[in-house]
């Protein structure tokens, strides 16, 4: 016990250290500036991402819609930010395309709405540098898909990774309540509906791959997959971004079996992963999901391309390899974001932008 708790302050206190806090002063020092906190030199909570939000919508009107698509199970508010300049489709005729990018799926996994909040900057605050992107497609944006989960791994346990959801899985499966009665969430990225429950899922809601006692049980995934669905004509571009391994990674997650078009995405992804490694240095690998990482049924990916039929899915496994896995400092926030939103602009060129 006394070793668990002296390990529990080292773990801390190594937190403490690769994120650090902004003292009471600097905070307001930085509102009475900037008219928000976010410093992108440290991994923010989720006040501060609304703050930054509601910044942007104040200052850049013209641009930035803010779009309430539901609320989390603790009553949080799940927000996605519309980037738009107002422009027509870039074809007169057809239906002007969109690009979805999403974070923070995985609570412990924050370099990924760190990110997402560094790709909103970009196309916002310098507009001018990239109005071809923002003139050619609608980007919508959802910095924290789990913000339970994201603020519980601030607050309790820096390594959480579900939701924070309490089923009474003695209703729909054959668990005993006095085993499984202390466990909490689901693993929002298996709660998908399309191949729920098989390989690389877990039926124990007390493992971390925890898939739910049915698909879309999460008001998180619920709410995102109404979205797209309602979106779904328009987005030619879905990402997904997590960490760690520095991997684009295509579909499937469920099987080894590519999917038909596995060529055409392949050579999408791989001018992204080229974009990041021209810019940054940065090794990224390309393929499956089950050729490089492991199976993963029930996955956003998965369902964005198999069910939504957006043909451009992917999911992002941002830095590092390893060395600092789920702990990545935030000195590397920045970094990351630049190559990150460089990879981005490539593909987007490819997909939507038509240069």
């Amino acid at each position: 016990c006394i070793v668990l708790i002296e390990y529990s302050v080292l773990f801390q206190k190594a937190i403490v250290s690769q994120n650090p806090k902004l003292s009471k002063e600097q905070r307001m020092e930085l509102r009475e500036s900037k008219g928000h906190d976010m410093t992108f030199q440290r991994y923010h909570r989720y006040a501060d991402m609304l703050r930054y939000i509601e910044h942007l919508t104040a200052a850049y009107s013209h641009l930035v819609e803010v779009v309430t698509i539901g609320k989390t199970n603790e009553g949080v508010a799940l927000k996605v930010v519309k980037v738009s300049s107002g422009s027509a489709s870039p074809q007169e005729g057809t239906i002007k395309p969109a690009v979805w990018i999403d974070g923070g799926m995985h609570a412990r996994e924050w370099i990924s709405p760190a990110v997402v909040m560094y790709v909103l900057k970009q196309l916002v605050e310098r507009y001018k540098l990239n109005k071809k992107m923002v003139d050619s497609a609608d980007w919508y944006l959802m910095p924290l898909a789990n913000p339970d989960g994201y603020e519980y791994s601030h607050s309790t346990d820096r390594l959480w990774r579900k939701t924070r959801s309490n089923h009474d899985t003695t209703q729909t499966r054959n668990f005993g309540r006095l085993l499984w009665g202390s466990c909490e969430g689901v693993d929002l990225n298996r709660n998908w509906d399309f191949h729920w429950g098989g390989k690389g899922a877990s039926d124990d809601p007390c493992h971390e791959t925890y898939a739910g006692p049915r698909p879309f049980s999460e008001p998180e995934s619920r709410a995102i997959s109404e979205f797209l669905m309602d979106h779904k004509d328009r987005i030619k571009l879905y990402l997904t971004l997590h960490s760690y391994s520095q991997m684009w990674l295509l579909p499937w997650g469920f099987t080894s079996k590519k999917v038909p078009d596995y060529d055409d995405m392949y050579t999408m992804g791989r001018k992204a992963v080229e974009a990041i490694s021209k810019i940054s240095g940065t090794q990224y690998q390309i393929g499956s999901s089950t050729s490089l990482l492991y199976p993963s049924s029930g996955g956003s990916d998965d369902w964005a391309k198999g069910v939504a039929g957006i043909k451009y899915a992917y999911t992002v496994e941002l830095r590092d390899r390893g060395s600092y896995g789920f702990l990545l400092p935030a000195s590397q926030i920045i970094p990351t974001g630049k190559e990150t939103f460089a990879a981005i602009k490539s593909i987007a060129r490819a997909i939507v932008c038509k240069t």
